[in-house]
């Protein structure tokens, strides 16, 4: 059974869409709980600081849709890290290939179908079939042949999205970057996220003899499980 009260030696990583927002039709138009931004400033003061989002979205973003969160963001699957107060820096990239580049050949290959988004990442490229779900085998065949260009780049299957994102990067790598630091080194990893590219972090967590929390439908390492955001926010707050 999920702890109603996250543990006071804690440190608490939240994945961002399906977990704390819905996911909506574009990256753009997720709505904010307005409850959500004070609950993780209090879970942060409560945790010693000890709070952070891992998520494929770029750290800019996410600073952008939470402006006052107070703790650490890693970004673009771990590629990615901003530490309170500090700018976005690169964690890992991937060298030898052109982003820009890369981005434009995913634009092409979306154009016949105009229900399909390309979503530009600092150090790769997501295209979405949400619009179009009948097109997601394509894509996904499409993006296969697409990564056999960049070997330094790794092909990520998300919900309705097939992501090209840095080989050395992941969800769990940033997990565990941040656990070998102050203030979440020697803390409890407690983990929640709703997609594929949350398994690894997930199974990280546990390793480490934290939990992991799946949020939403779905097949799951999980030890616990939240049925959608709203239950997440609910937890989070009784968590506070």
């Amino acid at each position: 059974m999920l702890p109603d009260r996250i543990p006071a030696d804690a440190a608490l990583f939240l994945d961002f869409d399906g977990c704390l927002v819905e996911i909506a039709p574009t990256p753009d138009a997720v709505r904010v709980p307005p409850e959500l931004p004070p609950v993780l400033s209090r879970l942060h003061d409560r945790l010693g600081g000890a709070v952070a989002l891992i998520s494929g979205r770029a750290a800019g973003d996410l600073r952008r849709f939470l402006p006052g969160f107070p703790g650490a963001v890693a970004g673009s699957h771990g590629a990615e890290l901003s530490l309170p107060g500090q700018p976005v820096r690169p964690v890992m990239a991937a060298d030898g290939f052109d982003v820009a580049r890369l981005q434009d050949r995913v634009r092409q290959l979306a154009a016949p179908h105009p229900a399909l988004l390309v979503e530009p990442k600092p150090h790769g490229v997501v295209l979405h079939y949400r619009a179009a779900p009948d097109l997601g085998g394509w894509v996904t065949q499409a993006m296969i042949r697409l990564a056999g260009d960049y070997p330094m780049l790794a092909l990520q299957p998300a919900k309705m999205a097939v992501e090209l994102r840095p080989a050395g990067a992941g969800k769990d790598r940033a997990l565990a970057g941040l656990m070998a630091q102050p203030p979440f080194a020697g803390r409890l990893p407690v983990y929640a996220g709703d997609d594929l590219t949350d398994e690894a972090a997930i199974a990280e967590a546990q390793a480490l003899g934290g939990f992991g929390v799946k949020v939403g439908p779905g097949d799951s390492a999980a030890r616990h499980r939240l049925p959608d955001p709203a239950a997440v926010l609910r937890w989070l707050e009784d968590a506070a």
